[in-house]
């Protein structure tokens, strides 16, 4: 795969990603009966739910943002895939495997652009001495 290939497929992800969490965040500061119905029925208290808000929104900024911010967009992914973690195992403990459905769609979307942001921007880790 190319790098244009790889930059499109990066950017289409992020932008789903972005609109799936950035929704999602949206509808948890609102108040969005349909969410907060679901997200209180699967036992999460009502603080907690205007917490992930918060943190969705404020990652989808970060996301968004191009060719910055690059150990952050790190643990924005890493708190993506717990959100999604949770509510499948949630959704299956509570509602059954078939509400999982979309935990299982977003972990697939999130998983690809994850592994083509890694791709494209490859870690480079270095010891640092305190000398």
């Amino acid at each position: 795969m190319n790098s244009k290939t790889t930059k499109i497929i990066y950017w289409t992800g992020t932008v789903l990603t972005s609109l799936w969490f950035g929704a999602s965040g949206f509808f948890e500061l609102t108040k969005n009966p349909l969410v907060w119905g679901i997200t209180q029925q699967l036992g999460y208290p009502a603080h907690f739910i205007y917490i992930l808000g918060v943190f969705k929104l404020s990652g989808v900024i970060t996301l968004l943002i191009p060719n910055k911010l690059l150990r952050l967009k790190e643990w924005v992914f890493a708190g993506v895939f717990f959100d999604i973690i949770f509510a499948f195992f949630s959704k299956l403990a509570v509602l059954g495997f078939p509400a999982t459905i979309d935990a299982i769609i977003a972990f697939v979307m999130v998983s690809v652009t994850y592994f083509t942001f890694r791709k494209l921007y490859t870690a480079s880790y270095t010891s640092t001495s305190l000398n």
